[in-house]
């Protein structure tokens, strides 16, 4: 200071503010350069490159695609000739029920179950997966979220394995795996004899615990370390899978999902615009089988025609 000493003793408390304030910027610039590093370190990118005990679970409906898949398969099928329209009076009031009652009572659920496996019973596996892939190309493809799409394609540039896991059915979910370059899928499972559909299902449908369980059992099979992986979801049924893994995010989220992912720190994306995004197809409960979003789809269109 001894060099201000010619200045008055306004300039020189000036001069020294200035100095002071200086100092203080260019440490506090050092000390945020120093605490970056230190959380770079700390928190490394993700995902983490390279790491093959790490992979990522995607719900399907509202979280990858736009809307219910089976909504938009229902739309191919009933195209296709797969509905009659006996059949609309006896789905549009099952699904009326569940859209009402918003609960999912076991008796409902098992009519459902029944109604949409009856439509698929004695149709060829190998027909489904066909018309699959039809049908991807006509309703799906569009309907992809790209945000979502970018997330998946981070996990698989990093070399982990990516799978979607729904309701739907497995053969549709494969068949958008596949065409979106995804590992795999897991879903609901309708049981076939020789290559035919016999109407029932394996086990239950791939819905909200049991989701949970699928993924413990891939990871056991897969040699995975769930705090390390990843899922996403739309919805407050997926908390048992998100809760599962090391980084839940929540996409697109339901009024549910988005408290609980406030409540625990989960991420959080929207790519839905300001506008409540509309809801499309069926309630995630009623994904029992290969055909139960096409009773929706039938009906609208019904209508429409009238």
């Amino acid at each position: 200071m001894a060099a201000l000493g010619w200045l008055t003793p306004r300039r020189r408390s000036a001069t020294a503010r200035s100095v002071l304030a200086g100092e203080a910027s260019a440490e506090a610039a050092r000390k945020s350069s120093q605490e970056q590093e230190l959380t770079s370190e700390a928190e490394p990118q993700f995902p983490v490159h390279g790491d093959d005990r790490a992979a990522a679970f995607f719900d399907l409906d509202n979280t990858v695609m736009q809307g219910a898949a089976l909504f938009h398969f229902g739309r191919g099928l009933y195209k296709r000739k797969f509905f009659e329209t006996r059949d609309l009076a006896r789905f549009a009031w099952q699904q009326a029920w569940f859209r009402l009652a918003g609960v999912e009572d076991p008796e409902h659920m098992q009519d459902a179950r029944d109604s949409a496996l009856s439509i698929v019973k004695g149709h060829r596996v190998a027909e489904l997966m066909t018309i699959g892939e039809e049908i991807y190309d006509e309703y799906m493809a569009e309907r992809i979220w790209p945000g979502t799409r970018a997330l998946a394609q981070a996990h698989l540039d990093a070399g982990q394995k990516v799978w979607l896991v729904t309701a739907a059915p497995v053969e549709i979910a494969t068949v958008i795996a596949r065409r979106l370059g995804l590992t795999g899928a897991l879903g609901t499972v309708a049981e076939s004899v020789d290559g035919i559909y016999t109407g029932k299902l394996v086990g239950e449908p791939l819905h909200g615990p049991a989701k949970a369980e699928a993924v413990r059992a891939l990871a056991a099979a897969e040699s995975l370390d769930l705090s390390r992986c990843a899922a996403y979801s739309d919805s407050h049924n997926d908390i048992p899978m998100l809760s599962l893994v090391g980084h839940p995010y929540a996409i697109n989220p339901d009024t549910k999902l988005r408290k609980h992912a406030r409540q625990f720190d989960w991420r959080l994306r929207d790519y839905r615009t300001a506008r409540k995004a509309a809801k499309v197809g069926l309630p995630a409960a009623a994904g029992v089988g290969a055909v139960a979003g096409g009773t929706a789809a039938a009906i609208a269109l019904h209508r429409r025609r009238r």
